[in-house]
């Protein structure tokens, strides 16, 4: 099988307009959360990650002009062979404010339109949606790599979006799942979640050398699973998620001993940071340094697992652990190394979870590599 690198990234967010300016905010502990008062939303004041001032042209609604934006700057940096590309969309929601903005009919409130249409506007020859819930990110990353690996396709440009709307906010409300502050991943204090927007994408190849500039961090493995516990709580054993990490240690050749740091889910729910810490213990992790970046962006839903393992590519290449804004003291019954402050380190491994309403579970390994060759 051939390798799969990334060899381009972006993201757009309230934290900045490119991966450059959003990692070097996050190292600093910059976070993009804060308390919102918009009766359009809510009808009281919501912990938030918004994009503020985020101008666009009026004929794209505010997801659209999100997605238009990565593409553009990936594409900048990649120029593709459209015959040879395929282009994935990773959103929970998509376009779902059509529905209070009196635009039902509008064709582009379904995803697959939605899909269609950014793919005609650049070029794009096929394309598809990935869509499953919280793990629609890590899961279309899997996807993308396995369209390449097996030559399907040269490149994958997988794109992850969403935006808030007070449907999105009610329906977290009505599980009592959100936070009245910032979030506090794995913290013994945390009250729920934060909701948050952006949009994140890579592009993957199996040529490393496109230009000047090797890129240097591959999707090595990666691992799926459904616990089928409740439609909206996750497995109170942790042994799901903890099969879909073995996938990906296998698939990516590796032993436990092997990751260097853990990019958690980690979104501050009470069922959702035990259940990790569990799967984590499961497999011998437990000790293994582990981060959440909830607390810098909230719950981003189709662009989190894309925007995550975007940033964790980032720590890779930059040799630094990133701390877990908002964390103090381990709330969980089991164990987990809580990553507090920034450390350089030497690493060459991470691993990304991500789990979802259903029982959704996915894993994927990256890889820091010198040697090229395919």
């Amino acid at each position: 099988m051939k390798k799969v690198w990334i060899l381009a990234d972006s993201i757009v967010s309230p934290l900045g307009l490119t991966t450059e300016e959003n990692f070097g905010k996050v190292r600093r502990g910059i976070s993009g959360l804060e308390v919102v008062e918009n009766s359009a939303l809510n009808s009281g004041p919501v912990y938030l990650g918004m994009m503020k001032n985020f101008d666009h042209d009026a004929s794209v609604s505010k997801f659209e002009a999100l997605c238009m934006n990565v593409i553009q700057q990936l594409l900048a940096k990649v120029p593709v062979e459209f015959d040879r590309t395929i282009f994935i969309l990773s959103t929970t929601k998509g376009n779902i404010s059509f529905l209070e903005e009196g635009r039902q009919d509008n064709p582009r409130i379904h995803l697959h339109e939605t899909a269609a249409y950014l793919a005609n506007k650049f070029g794009f020859k096929k394309h598809m949606v990935i869509s499953n819930a919280c793990i629609s990110g890590v899961m279309a990353l899997l996807v993308g790599k396995r369209m390449v690996e097996s030559e399907q396709f040269d490149y994958a440009f997988v794109v992850g979006a969403d935006v808030l709307s007070k449907f999105i906010i009610s329906g977290f409300q009505s599980l009592q799942a959100l936070s009245p502050e910032q979030c506090r991943p794995f913290d013994s204090l945390r009250k729920g979640i934060n909701l948050g927007e952006c949009a994140a994408g890579v592009v993957l190849s199996h040529e490393p050398d496109w230009n000047e500039k090797k890129s240097n961090v591959r999707i090595a493995g990666g691992g799926l699973s459904n616990d089928a516990n409740h439609i909206s709580g996750p497995s109170r054993t942790g042994e799901e998620l903890g099969f879909a990490i073995h996938q990906a240690l296998k698939e990516a050749g590796l032993e436990r001993g092997d990751i260097d740091f853990i990019s958690a889910h980690g979104t501050a729910t009470l069922y959702n940071d035990e259940m990790e810490a569990k799967a984590f213990n499961l497999m011998s992790l437990g000790t293994t340094p582990l981060n959440s970046l909830k607390g810098y962006y909230g719950h981003t839903l189709g662009a989190a697992g894309i925007l995550e393992t975007i940033l964790s590519a980032q720590s890779l290449q930059e040799d630094e652990l990133i701390p877990t804004a908002g964390f103090n003291s381990v709330g969980v019954s089991t164990a987990v190394n809580v990553i507090k402050k920034n450390e350089s380190r030497t690493l060459k491994t991470c691993l990304k979870t991500a789990s979802g309403f259903g029982g959704c579970n996915a894993a994927i390994i990256l890889k820091k590599e010198s040697n090229f060759k395919s």
